[in-house]
């Protein structure tokens, strides 16, 4: 679910000047007979058209890189499906991918038929009861779908999307909102919008049974996600007839298993005008050229009257309702009230409320829950929907604590707020760390439309002026406002959830139909497709970077200095970075962590955080296996400030017994709470297969030895740390000479740098034989993963690498995808990647994975070793790979301090310059033979791991070892501890 409300709110709260201006006022003008309005001093610049046909059209200009962001949005969602219905809409976005009666399809008049008859027996399967007459009537389906498959084009829109050099194709159903959202280059826009208008003008609903087992599939993995079971019955509560709490987006598994083309024709029709829909763009266009564009694209669609979901006011809630969810994740907690309508003074209050309890430094609960250690961890945040939000608190629960003690401490902060036991300066702290991160998200476009779109499903779009006023309004709210504000909302009418550590005994499932895989008919292209993609297009030239020339190589008495000048805002961020880590030291997280709860001479921890926050800067040290990173941001004005703050607390840290006593029983929490975690436990399932028994995951300090750390180890980690080679990297307004100058007096070094500790090496395994790694876990799904090393980096094969992961497995236009959810339905979430290592002395892994329910396992697995042991060859997809990894280098634009992270990534591949464009000439004589022989010599007929999570009550043992030799790993041995 998305904090609408947060993300909006920050984007509007840029700052140094940026939104400094007061006046927010819409203005209308005219251009080239097109009128469009615009609210002034709009730091996006937007223009907000409305065509003759009601569409709405929203630009953003923004020329940094050549490429465009779409969003395409209707003003319905879960909220508007039929009560007899749920999941309509969600089931309408997956089929807005299958094509029309012009592409999608090779012959639409013979296919026609087939499609029509699977409709009516759909109409039939609803409403029949009798399980073996549906049983009958399904097998029909499934007959008729396969003959209609061969007529039909599987992912072909994805095709083109790739073809055309789109990026990231995606969709999303909530409440009250579809959207659709693509990027792609700037020089096919007229294919994309001649793509998109064709999309929309007459969607076929094809392959669907195939379709609607993935819509299962997604189901069942929400069943095995103890989150969203508990989000599902705390709305249910909250919102007692409304369908925020009454109709879920994916829908109920009675619902889902009986589907009606019909219905869903019906609800297209309904909702899908233009009245009721927005285009949102931003990138490199003219908007001027832009809007005349794309309303000759969509002045085909006509309007109609929309009835939107209008319904009756919640009456007030009057108690507490507590609901209690069990699953084998970790315990937790989480308290929600009811929120007000969007752009309202009370939503307002209830986000900056939220910051003034959670914000990561200077909150209540950062410092009287976090930085004390009372809970594991606790969080606030308000979520904003069209008609009502949701003010959310969650926590988990330390050592020894009960969910009924979490719950006091959380409503304790409650009760302080109320009295006004808080310093007044968060009010305009928070409006200055806001202005902090929004001067960094300025440039990124997919961020621009995410928020003009979020106000057309909001409100149409019709409050931007509202919304853009939005932090003037809210510096001005005084502690006295909040207080009593929050004396009147928070009463005893709030939702409770308790998160338990146990089976689920009512948990279900939907049951897997049987389904012939279709036809893909992935060689094959409409006759749409091939004008589409002839059309011609103005090259894009890549633009490469001279490391030479950009970046600036200095020194600091004995370090090194590596800097970017930034010369469009007064933002800076500063970093020591260090070639060492855990792996170095295994004390070295461990100290980090300890920092964050220790004072100095002169400041008290508390303080520390609330100074930070004040002056709207942030440190962080970070530590992973081999690189470790102090880390200094905020603006330029405050650098001398923030600088020397983490140098005083390095130098000056004090030990705090007590602390350091609360951290290692919250480490030992969390280490219970990993042991819970599937995605973790399949993560170490990973390392254990590619490096043994002795691997990165579980070379960790044994809890025993956690138990024996002492205040004295920590601290001398942390106040010799500068005493170790580092280079220091600066992004920011100084020059090169200023900022050496700067930090030179900031940042005391020793006159040689200590030697480190040298990392722990490991093995990489290479067994003959298929080995299984599985791990039990009480879930509906099995989750399998392949894995297998494949030798040591080599340059020379990137290029091949880059095009293989593009054509084989890398997105839903691949043969993988296509394979294993289109054709044959095993799998929600499915992929193949030959994975390249970060340094030059490690090596590659081919990757691949299946998340399928339990008893698919063995169809799973069957499918994708067909495809790893035989390339199919498609010839279009081949090309659309190639053009789509030839164009996403063409249309990158690597800037700021991303410049000096590109130039370590390439050191540490002992490359000395812009690795890409080695990648780019190497890509261009590839041919589907060179693709051909790379997966021959390296991916098939290999022997792999198979690394499972499953229920072993779900899945056999005799099953698992016909994969090959089976091996059951307990937590202990995966995780190390």
């Amino acid at each position: 679910m998305k904090n609408k409300l947060l993300a909006l709110s920050l984007f509007l709260l840029i700052g140094s000047g940026v939104l400094a201006q007061s006046g927010y006022q819409w203005k209308t003008t005219a251009t080239d007979g097109y009128t469009y309005k615009y609210v002034t001093n709009d730091p996006t610049k937007s223009r907000f058209y409305t065509l003759k046909n009601g569409l709405t059209v929203i630009l953003s200009q923004n020329t940094k890189e050549p490429t465009i962001e779409f969003r395409l949005s209707v003003r319905a969602g879960s909220n508007t499906d039929p009560r007899t219905a749920t999941g309509l809409a969600h089931y309408l976005e997956h089929l807005l991918f299958k094509g029309t009666d012009k592409f999608g399809t090779m012959d639409y008049a013979k296919e026609k038929p087939f499609l029509d008859k699977i409709d009516g027996l759909y109409e039939q399967y609803n409403k029949t009861k009798d399980p073996l007459k549906r049983k009958e009537i399904y097998a029909e389906i499934d007959k008729t779908s396969g003959l209609a498959s061969n007529y039909s084009i599987a992912n072909e829109y994805d095709k083109m999307m790739k073809a055309i050099g789109g990026q990231s194709t995606n969709a999303h159903t909530w409440y009250e909102e579809t959207v659709y959202n693509e990027d792609f280059p700037a020089n096919a826009t007229d294919k994309f919008l001649a793509l998109q208008a064709e999309r929309f003008r007459n969607p076929v609903f094809r392959i669907f049974h195939t379709e609607l087992e993935a819509v299962y599939e997604e189901k069942n993995r929400g069943l095995d996600n103890d989150a969203w079971k508990m989000n599902e019955k705390m709305s249910a509560l909250l919102f007692p007839t409304h369908n925020y709490g009454q109709q879920t987006t994916i829908g109920t598994i009675e619902h889902l298993k009986n589907p009606s083309l019909v219905e869903i024709r019906k609800y297209y029709n309904k909702y899908y005008v233009p009245n009721n829909m927005a285009i949102a763009m931003s990138g490199d266009f003219d908007p001027d050229e832009m809007i005349k564009k794309v309303d000759k694209s969509f002045a085909f669609m006509q309007p109609k009257p929309v009835a939107l979901y209008n319904p009756a006011p919640e009456k007030p809630l009057t108690k507490i309702q507590k609901v209690d969810i069990y699953g084998p994740s970790a315990e937790s907690i989480e308290i929600s009230y009811r929120g007000y309508a969007e752009n309202t003074k009370q939503s307002m209050l209830l986000d900056l409320i939220s910051s003034i309890l959670s914000n990561g430094k200077a909150g209540l609960f950062d410092i009287n829950l976090n930085k004390q250690q009372k809970v594991l961890r606790s969080n606030a945040g308000y979520q904003q929907m069209k008609d009502y939000g949701v003010f959310s608190m969650t926590a988990q629960p330390k050592q020894g604590q009960t969910l009924e003690e979490v719950q006091k401490l959380l409503i304790e902060q409650i009760e302080i707020l109320k009295k006004g036991d808080f310093d007044e300066r968060l009010i305009k702290a928070t409006v200055a760390n806001s202005k902090l991160g929004l001067l960094q998200a300025f440039d990124n476009n997919s961020f621009r439309v995410e928020s003009v779109t979020n106000e057309f499903i909001l409100n149409r779009g019709t409050k931007w002026d509202k919304s853009l006023s939005n932090p003037d309004e809210m510096a001005k709210i005084t502690k006295s406002q909040i207080t009593q504000f929050a004396k009147q909302f928070f009463i005893n009418n709030y939702v409770i959830a308790f998160k338990h550590k146990g089976e689920d005994k009512n948990i279900a499932k939907v049951e897997k139909p049987t389904i012939t895989p279709v036809n893909t008919n992935a060689s094959e292209t409409s006759a749409f497709t091939k004008n589409l993609l002839a059309a011609p297009t103005n090259p894009i030239e890549p633009k490469f970077l001279d490391y030479k020339k950009d970046l600036n190589f200095g020194k600091a008495g004995i370090a090194d200095v590596i800097t970017v000048q930034n010369k469009e805002n007064s933002i800076f961020r500063l970093s020591y970075r260090f070639d060492m880590g855990t792996l170095n030291n295994m004390l070295q997280p461990y100290a980090s962590q300890y920092l964050t709860f220790l004072a100095t001479d002169k400041y008290t921890a508390e303080e520390i955080s609330k100074e930070f926050y004040n002056i709207a800067c942030n440190y962080s040290i970070n530590v992973g296996n081999e690189v470790t990173t102090i880390n200094i941001s905020g603006l330029q004005e405050n650098f001398d400030k923030a600088v020397s703050l983490v140098e005083h607390i390095l130098a000056n840290c004090k030990p705090n017994e007590q602390a350091l006593v609360e951290l290692k029983s919250r480490i030992l929490k969390s280490r219970e709470n990993n042991k819970l975690n599937k995605s973790t436990i399949l993560g170490g399932l990973m390392n254990y297969a590619q490096y043994g028994s002795a691997n990165p995951f579980n070379t960790t300090l044994s809890n025993e030895e956690v138990k024996n750390i002492t205040s004295g180890q920590l601290i001398d980690v942390l106040h010799n740390i500068d005493n170790f080679k580092h280079t220091i990297t600066y992004y920011g307004p100084q020059t090169l000479e200023a900022f050496t100058e700067s930090i030179g007096k900031l940042h005391k070094l020793p006159s040689a740098f200590s030697p480190e500790t040298p990392a722990k090496k490991f093995t990489y395994t290479n067994n003959a034989t298929n080995q299984v790694y599985f791990a039990d876990y009480d879930m509906v799904q099995s989750e399998i993963r392949w894995v297998r090393n494949g030798g040591l980096f080599n340059p020379g094969l990137t290029s091949k690498i880059n095009l293989f992961n593009s054509y084989f497995g890398g997105g839903m236009g691949s043969i993988v995808f296509q394979t294993i959810r289109e054709s044959k339905a095993l799998a929600y979430s499915t992929f193949a990647v030959y994975s390249s290592p970060d340094r030059k002395d490690k090596e590659y892994a081919m990757v691949a994975y299946v998340g399928s329910q339990a008893d698919k396992m063995n169809d799973a697995v069957a499918g994708m070793n067909e495809l790893l042991n035989d390339l199919p060859q498609a010839d279009k997809s081949f090309e659309a790979s190639k053009y789509n990894a030839l164009n996403a280098i063409e249309t990158s634009r690597v800037t700021k301090d991303d410049i000096i992270q590109s130039y370590f990534a390439d050191q540490k591949l002992g490359i000395d310059h812009d690795s890409r464009i080695d990648e780019y000439n190497g890509l261009k004589p590839l041919t589907f033979a060179d693709i051909k022989e790379f997966h021959s010599n390296n991916v098939a007929n290999k022997p792999y791991n198979y690394c499972i999570v499953a229920s072993e009550k779900k899945v056999k043992l005799e099953d698992m070892q016909k994969f090959g030799t089976v091996t059951k790993l307990t937590l202990e041995q995966i995780f190390g501890y």
